[in-house]
């Protein structure tokens, strides 16, 4: 037979000729599939939902310490809650999975026990195998929220338990929606807690770090006293003063040695008159007259330095005056012959003298201060210049020493501020008023099982059936030797059909059948 392709009516012939094997293979793949459901463990899921309350406090007055997104903090939580340790005292305190219950022993119990035994139903399981069963009955899955969360947080989450108890379901995940929030709160504190501790670590070697940045400045500042950068204006300001007031005592060293000068040598002239009052008229005329140059001389150099109303070119323009006078009077009177015991007397030198040695003590006494004076501006001034020529060099010193110890001050109060905000948080987390999980809908009983689905099973095994179906009659339709229409003839032998002869069958010596149905092919 060679192979034809088949057209829509062929399919539909094909399906009414085979139509009571796929009804078959259908019912008898539904019932197998639903027979098996039935003994098949019920298994009862209950299921919780928890929700996620934010902290209570606005976030710009206390920022969160743990700041992981939801679905990242329930991949942890999940894999600590299913650790071994968490999970075998669970296991004990329910007795999760004692046996390896497949089948349901109440119904067929004869067949189920030797399914049983051929599976390995009903031997005592192992604490692995329950372990592995427990956390594949736990499932935790988030809540989708239609409103979309600005900070890209989820709602909450829902916490599922699956087991063939339905009371005993409701009551593990109970316990389990517990350790999820008793873990969360744990996580937290420990999470705030480890946080602050770090914080006041760091604290601590930042505070060191600053106590050395604050040793070492002061120790700087104190080596260079008065020659900081921020005493430079001050420096300036005072070295000026000091120039001031050094021109001033240079001033006045020259003024009161000028007075002294001048006072010496009037000092002289009242001697040389004291001196021609004891001598014959002639020197002493003489001695007047000398005198009066002197002063003249003095009068002309005072007066290239001052002004007249000077007092002492006015006292020696008076003195002047005076000794002129004096040497008229001496040239116009007679000169007695002095009495030879006068020569001999003591003599007494006048008020006027002993005033100017007077005078002339006291102004070597200021010239000593003002000498001192000057040495010791000069030297002050010196110590200033050396202060400024420095400031430079300084300078740089300083700022690399001022800008390590602000780093260290910013850091520590950098450091300080978390370690406060820290611990606000901390202690927010203890009055758990941060943020925290809140079991909405608690753990349900379980009204009906959630596994076997029947229907779906019945459903499933009529669908395999009928797949089983098609396959069987595709497999017969291929192996029968039949030629049912006038297209299977001509299709076979090439040539048209001339007539049809109604049920005819004829039998051929290479076992072909030929058959038309109510018309034979010829």
């Amino acid at each position: 037979m060679v192979q034809q392709q088949l057209e829509l009516d062929d399919y539909i012939a094909i399906l009414r000729r085979r139509w009571w094997l796929l009804m078959l293979l259908g019912i008898l793949g539904a019932a197998l599939a639903y027979g098996t459901s039935l003994l098949l463990m019920n298994r009862y899921t209950s299921r919780s939902l928890v929700l996620v309350e934010r902290q209570q406090v606005p976030d710009n007055f206390v920022q969160p310490v743990v700041t992981t997104d939801l679905d990242q903090r329930l991949a942890t939580l999940e894999e600590q809650i299913l650790s071994r340790t968490r999970l075998r005292p669970l296991i004990d305190n329910f007795g999760l999975f004692k046996e390896k219950e497949i089948f349901n022993l109440t119904r067929l119990k004869p067949v189920v026990q030797l399914l049983g035994r051929i599976m390995g139903q009903g031997s005592e399981a192992s604490a692995e195998w329950r372990i592995e069963q427990t956390r594949a009955a736990i499932g935790v899955k988030p809540v989708q929220s239609i409103i979309q969360d600005p900070k890209g947080g989820l709602p909450g989450f829902y916490i599922s338990f699956t087991y063939s108890n339905p009371q005993v379901a409701q009551q593990v995940c109970d316990r389990i929606t517990s350790m999820f929030i008793d873990e969360d709160i744990r996580f937290r504190e420990q999470a705030a807690q480890g946080t602050t501790d770090f914080l006041d670590s760091q604290l601590q070697d930042a505070k060191r770090q600053l106590d050395e940045q604050d040793a070492r400045l002061a120790k700087f500042k104190q080596k260079y006293l008065g020659a900081l950068p921020d005493d430079t204006q001050t420096n300036l300001s005072i070295l000026t003063s000091l120039n001031m007031q050094l021109e001033g005592v240079t001033g006045a060293i020259q003024r009161t040695a000028q007075d002294k000068s001048y006072r010496e040598s009037f000092l002289d002239q009242q001697l040389e008159t004291l001196k021609s009052k004891t001598s014959p008229a002639g020197s002493q005329k003489d001695a007047l007259q000398k005198q009066l140059t002197q002063m003249e001389g003095q009068l002309i150099q005072l007066r290239s330095e001052y002004t007249d109303e000077y007092p002492d070119v006015v006292n020696l323009e008076a003195a002047i005056t005076h000794l002129k006078k004096k040497i008229q009077e001496e040239s116009t009177s007679p000169h007695p012959k002095p009495h030879p015991t006068t020569q001999q007397a003591l003599v007494v030198e006048p008020q006027q003298i002993q005033q100017l040695r007077s005078q002339l003590r006291a102004d070597e006494d200021n010239l000593k201060a003002l000498y001192r004076e000057q040495k010791q501006l000069k030297d002050q001034i010196s110590l200033y210049q050396s202060r400024v020529n420095m400031s430079p060099a300084i300078e740089q010193q300083y700022k690399e020493v001022t800008r390590d110890h602000q780093t260290a001050l910013t850091f520590y109060d950098g450091l300080l501020r978390k370690k406060q905000e820290s611990a606000m948080a901390t202690d927010l987390q203890r009055r758990q008023q941060g943020e925290q999980f809140h079991v909405m809908d608690p753990a349900d009983l379980p009204p009906s099982p959630s596994f076997p689905n029947r229907p779906l099973f019945g459903l499933a095994g009529l669908g395999i059936g009928l797949m089983a179906g098609l396959g069987l009659v595709w497999l017969l339709e291929g192996r029968e030797r039949i030629l049912r229409t006038d297209r299977d003839v001509e299709i076979l032998l090439g040539i048209p059909t001339l007539a049809a002869v109604p049920n005819v069958v004829a039998r051929v010596e290479n076992k072909v059948v030929l058959s038309t149905g109510n018309k034979g092919n010829s």
